[in-house]
């Protein structure tokens, strides 16, 4: 084996057995950090300095997309006015290894004048972030991975390990579901996957929804000339949905039949219309439209008093603008 392979091994080895070892910790503070950032009323405002406050951000990061607002405050920025966006409904997660950070001294200062409560994730229980905090969850490893045991390695591990642990536990607590994460991530490929049809979906008077008694001439405007062209619903009296008329429909029907323009919507239609629950994902969709080979699915909700009343209409060119896939 090379030295390389070597070194990597045992670096791997050593951030491992450091995030293990802090699951003996996990016990009352745990639940306390995790009950204060639930309960927290403002936003969660992460601090720290050097390796400690690129963890910071990316836990800013994490807790923000899973349903708790957070933001990074730099904590040499912060006593040259940046202290002015903490409130005191906010609660301060603050990250040092060390504890003694001398750029932290003025967030210290600021939310113990304030009433702020801090909840401090750091390597030294009688440091002074320590002594300041009212919860303190111990990140402290056996060595770092680096040969100097200088670089923080194992330490940043562990540190965003704890953290990513504790908004897992927040997020279970809060039942955020996928929806919540679509709804926060619109434009990440994981957030498009979660969409539901009800989000993409076309609605409103503009969709082409017509009445068995409704003209060919009529039906044939409204298919050129609403917001979903091609395609259109037909409905009873009472809204309800009885089939639909596609381009396909009128072809098929042409070839028969002389005069169009003295029928109507209910000799044209088909019966069975294809159709999608607007609470389905859209990923759903988009396999239904693949597998019948169709361009429109109507949409139905079917968890409302009139589940059979359609409310919109989902086109596949909607879905591969989502970039659904």
């Amino acid at each position: 084996m090379s030295i390389y392979l070597e070194i990597a091994h045992k670096t791997l080895k050593i951030e491992a057995d450091s995030i293990l070892a802090l699951i003996p910790r996990i016990g009352a503070e745990f639940e306390k950090a995790a009950d204060m950032i639930l309960n927290c009323k403002g936003k969660l405002v992460f601090t720290g300095i050097g390796k400690s406050g690129q963890i910071a951000r990316k836990l800013a990061s994490t807790f923000s997309s899973t349903g708790s607002p957070a933001i990074y405050l730099h904590p040499a920025e912060s006593s040259h006015g940046d202290l002015g966006v903490m409130t005191s409904g906010d609660l301060v997660i603050a990250l040092s290894y060390g504890g003694e950070a001398a750029e932290m001294n003025s967030i210290l200062n600021f939310i113990s004048r304030r009433g702020i409560q801090l909840v401090a994730l750091t390597g030294k229980s009688a440091s002074t972030l320590a002594q300041a905090a009212t919860v303190v969850l111990d990140v402290s490893v056996e060595k770092e991975a680096c040969p100097l045991n200088l670089a923080p390695t194992s330490s940043s591990t562990a540190t965003l390990a704890m953290g990513d642990a504790l908004a897992m536990a927040v997020l279970e607590k809060r039942g955020f579901k996928s929806e919540n994460f679509a709804e926060l991530h619109p434009a990440g490929s994981l957030g498009a996957k979660l969409l539901r049809v009800k989000d993409l979906m076309q609605k409103g008077d503009a969709l082409p929804f017509v009445k068995v008694t409704t003209s060919t001439k009529e039906l044939l405007t409204k298919m050129t000339h609403q917001n979903v062209r091609g395609a259109a619903g037909v409905v009873n009296d009472l809204g309800q949905l009885i089939g639909v008329v596609t381009d396909g429909d009128i072809r098929r029907f042409l070839e028969r039949q002389q005069d169009p323009f003295s029928t109507t919507a209910s000799d044209l239609m088909s019966h069975t219309p294809r159709t999608i629950d607007a609470n389905e994902l859209a990923e759903k969709a988009f396999f239904l439209m693949e597998q019948f080979r169709i361009q429109m699915l109507i949409v139905l909700d079917k968890s409302s008093a009139t589940p059979q009343n359609p409310v919109g209409m989902l086109i596949y060119s909607d879905l591969l603008a989502a970039k659904i896939r």
